[in-house]
């Protein structure tokens, strides 16, 4: 996920490792926070597979004045946002989290290509809400095997919440879609 921050995050511009470090912790915080120890190292992997460049450019550090060294995409860089953005197979425990990154870029890809995520997210959404609403039913209907009645109502509940954040998403990707389809029409791509 970090590789598709980073190059999100060069797609729209320069930007040097502290402002990279500053965004994405903005995104993945409050309590998760991407060390030092980890970004640089990442963009220097980024940098030797030639998917990200270093500049030099005179400014203002946090810690005073010196030469920061800022970070472009490349061609390659592009390439692999592309690859990154379209992957809906990859980490699928974790899409929803790595869907809500996808989200804020989503202009840098086609029509169509922002419709295929987005549908392919209102099937995961619908897959999840078929899933606990299944295994709902069956705690019922087995009436909850071998628990106890208080312990089968608090299951019972937790999964209706489940249920019940899934609709909210598949909600919001609705509207994604509709506010993308409408544009779509707009611009008489559709």
């Amino acid at each position: 996920m970090y590789e598709l921050l980073i190059l999100s995050i060069l797609m729209r511009g320069t930007a040097h490792g502290y402002l990279i470090a500053s965004i994405i912790n903005d995104i993945i915080g409050p309590y998760a926070r991407l060390s030092n120890g980890r970004l640089y190292p990442l963009l220097s992997k980024l940098e030797e597979l030639g998917m990200i460049g270093a500049i030099k450019k005179a400014g203002k550090n946090v810690k005073g004045d010196r030469n920061l060294r800022g970070y472009e995409i490349t061609d390659a860089g592009r390439e692999r946002f592309h690859e990154l953005m379209m992957d809906t197979t990859s980490n699928p425990g974790e899409y929803r989290q790595i869907f809500l990154q996808k989200v804020s870029v989503l202009r840098f890809l086609k029509p169509s290509e922002r419709l295929y995520l987005i549908d392919h997210y209102i099937n995961y959404c619908q897959a999840h809400i078929l899933h606990l609403t299944a295994e709902r039913e069956d705690l019922v209907a087995n009436k909850g095997f071998v628990l106890s009645p208080s312990h089968l109502s608090s299951t019972l509940n937790v999964m209706q919440h489940l249920i019940d954040q899934w609709q909210l998403e598949l909600d919001w990707a609705g509207s994604l879609r509709e506010q993308e389809l409408s544009q779509a029409k707009g611009i008489g791509v559709i």
